[in-house]
């Protein structure tokens, strides 16, 4: 059983209004749908990316209680396990205790944090794009811990190691990923917040 997208979409736009929160939103579930497939994981394109849409679905109203008020949030769309499992995994170390296993939840926790980066570099950049970021310069601003100062760049090394990439790999993948799904975020957060 999956959750479809209209309920979830339902459920995220319920518990969060913010922009940049349903933007964050948006861009992880293309992000996660684009691995999925570069993976060899496409018949759970679908699944991937319903994962990435409410991974936070609880951090805007329950800041202190990420990942653990998820799952009653979830309940309420009747998200399978798997899901439920996926979503609290990506808090793994940090405010929960369920380890990323699954090749899907592992590259939740490793690319969660730093699409955040990733978006923070495009905006303040000439293009206000991903599309023709380089990764030399993403890996500056990786290094600088002064630069998206929230981004926990601990994380995204372990999320690579999880997954036995290098950093490099990761950051080039996550980059292209989101240098792809640019354009659909952009419609999908339009038609969202339309009347916002």
């Amino acid at each position: 059983m999956n959750v479809n997208e209209k309920d979830a979409l339902s459920l995220l736009t319920k518990y969060n209004a913010d922009h940049f929160h349903l933007r964050h939103a948006l861009t992880v579930k293309e992000v996660m749908a684009h691995f999925s497939r570069a993976l060899g994981y496409e018949e759970e394109a679908d699944f991937w990316a319903m994962v990435g849409l409410l991974h936070d679905v609880d951090y805007e109203q329950f800041p202190e209680e990420h990942c653990k008020k998820a799952p009653e949030l979830l309940a309420e769309i009747d998200a399978p396990d798997a899901l439920t499992r996926a979503v609290v995994s990506h808090g793994w170390g940090i405010c929960a205790d369920v380890e990323p296993e699954h090749t899907m939840e592992k590259v939740l926790y490793a690319t969660d944090e730093l699409t955040g980066l990733i978006y923070a570099y495009a905006i303040m950049r000439p293009s206000g794009s991903v599309q023709d970021m380089k990764l030399k310069s993403l890996k500056k601003k990786f290094k600088d811990k002064k630069f998206a100062a929230g981004v926990d760049r601990d994380t995204v090394i372990r999320g690579a190691d999880m997954l036995g990439w290098e950093l490099d790999d990761l950051l080039s993948r996550t980059m292209a990923a989101m240098a792809e799904t640019e354009e659909a975020v952009a419609e999908q957060l339009a038609s969202l917040t339309a009347g916002k």
